[in-house]
């Protein structure tokens, strides 16, 4: 009996110094985007690409590596090296810049020539190397969506 008393008081100290740490914050995959397209004149595209942080902590997102793709085309690759702390359910911004195939080009095109009316459909899957704010190192998490690029009306060479 004293024993199981022992082991009770033991338990219930354990219990008691593991309730006294800090709560820890729940962290989830981000989403990530195509906030805005622009057609450059060399034919190159400038991407504003937005990182949703869907986590309950802030994230310190350091680099992308993925691929974009465009319709049913082939992929290009999608990375970029950065620096974002980006708060717990907050989004930020970044550019990036890319040569797309012939394919791809030829595919915007023809949203254009379509005016407001038109869309072309994208992908982008890949990871993002972010920080949670209470772990000590960075780790990758993987990310992938699906959305549409639209001509954006009275702003030439530019989809949203």
């Amino acid at each position: 009996m004293r024993r199981l008393l022992g082991c009770v008081a033991l338990g219930v100290l354990v219990a008691g110094l593991v309730a006294c740490g800090p709560p820890r914050k729940s962290v989830f995959p981000p989403s990530v985007s195509i906030q805005e397209m622009a057609l450059r004149p060399d034919g190159q595209w400038h991407l504003t690409v937005r990182i949703q942080n869907n986590s309950y902590g802030e994230m310190d997102f350091k680099s992308l590596d993925g691929e974009l793709k465009v319709a049913d085309l082939i992929p290009v690759r999608l990375h970029s090296r950065f620096d974002l702390d980006i708060p717990a359910f907050a989004a930020d911004v970044l550019q990036i810049d890319l040569l797309p195939t012939p394919e791809m080009s030829a595919a915007l095109k023809a949203t254009a020539s379509k005016g407001s009316a038109g869309s072309l459909a994208y992908s982008v899957t890949g990871t993002a190397n972010a920080k949670p704010e209470q772990e000590d190192k960075p780790r990758d998490f993987d990310f992938h969506g699906n959305d549409w690029l639209s001509p954006v009306p009275g702003i030439p060479n530019t989809w949203r």
